[in-house]
């Protein structure tokens, strides 16, 4: 199926997109060898998400926890490079392909939202796609069709103005945008195969499910707090794979749905969709 770039304009209406917060996983992980099928489980939920797409999207707008700027940036590239920031892996990895189309007409019109909002927002020309965003995304959409912006995260880290960010950003869904941020719900390295980390993975994975499927005036509230959670830095020391959900969320009205959990490597994973 061959999907033509990104053309809506203004009052344009598709099918109103969910936005979603979805793992990347562990470096290129679902392109190497995985004998105890450590994730085997997320594979499949990324292989199954565009089923989930009331119809196929016009473009992806996706965050990722690995592109930090002053500001929000989106990258502008018509053919977008790929970034591999990871680091020893199997030499394969390293030629991995993900060919999908940029759109400089989403980024403008994303960096204009932004800016009537009183947000800070331009566009990188030459950046490319990390690995935050290509990975997965050759796992959800391999054939590579559909248009594809990264957003970064604002230095600053502050959750309310990635809430915020979000919420100017809203009018992309109803132009066939799907919003994604892409993180990792438990971020903590030293964590990650520790029986110690379980126990709080699992009551800061509580509190998210818990904070997502309130109304959206109160799940703000609660998100914007997040750090005050159960076990909120013993799962993020740095919040910078939290904060893509923050922007999936802010762009949302209604309440948030888990349709992925999981306990990988010891520690439990969890994955959302917002209406």
């Amino acid at each position: 199926m061959e999907i033509a770039p990104y053309l809506p304009s203004k009052g344009t209406t598709m099918s109103r997109q969910p936005t979603y917060y979805i793992p990347h996983g562990g470096g290129p992980c679902f392109f190497m060898d995985d004998p105890q099928g450590v994730w085997a489980g997320m594979e499949q939920f990324l292989r199954g998400l565009s089923a989930d797409f009331p119809e196929t999207p016009s473009a992806i707008l996706i965050v990722s926890g690995h592109w930090e700027t002053r500001g929000f940036a989106f990258t502008g590239n018509a053919k977008p490079p790929l970034v591999y920031d990871y680091y020893g892996f199997p030499p394969h990895t390293y030629q991995l392909r993900y060919d999908a189309p940029g759109s400089p007409k989403l980024a403008g019109e994303a960096v204009e939202l932004l800016q009537k909002g009183g947000f800070q927002a331009g566009i990188d020309p030459d950046r490319g796609l990390d690995h935050g965003v290509f990975v997965p995304l050759k796992v959800v959409l391999p054939d590579a069709q559909i248009p594809v912006v990264e957003m970064s995260l604002d230095h600053s880290l502050d959750p309310a103005l990635h809430l915020a960010a979000g919420h100017a950003l809203a009018p992309l869904r109803d132009k066939g945008v799907v919003i994604v941020g892409a993180g990792m719900s438990f971020h903590n390295m030293r964590g990650y195969g520790d029986p110690r980390f379980t126990g709080p993975s699992h009551e800061f994975d509580a509190w998210l499910k818990e904070s997502l499927a309130l109304e959206d005036g109160a799940r703000a509230e609660r998100l914007k707090q997040w750090a005050s959670a159960p076990a909120a830095r013993l799962s993020h020391p740095r919040e910078e794979h939290l904060l893509p959900l923050m922007v999936a969320a802010g762009a949302a009205q209604g309440p948030g749905e888990c349709i992925y959990s999981q306990d990988v490597m010891r520690t439990t994973l969890s994955g959302f969709r917002f209406t």
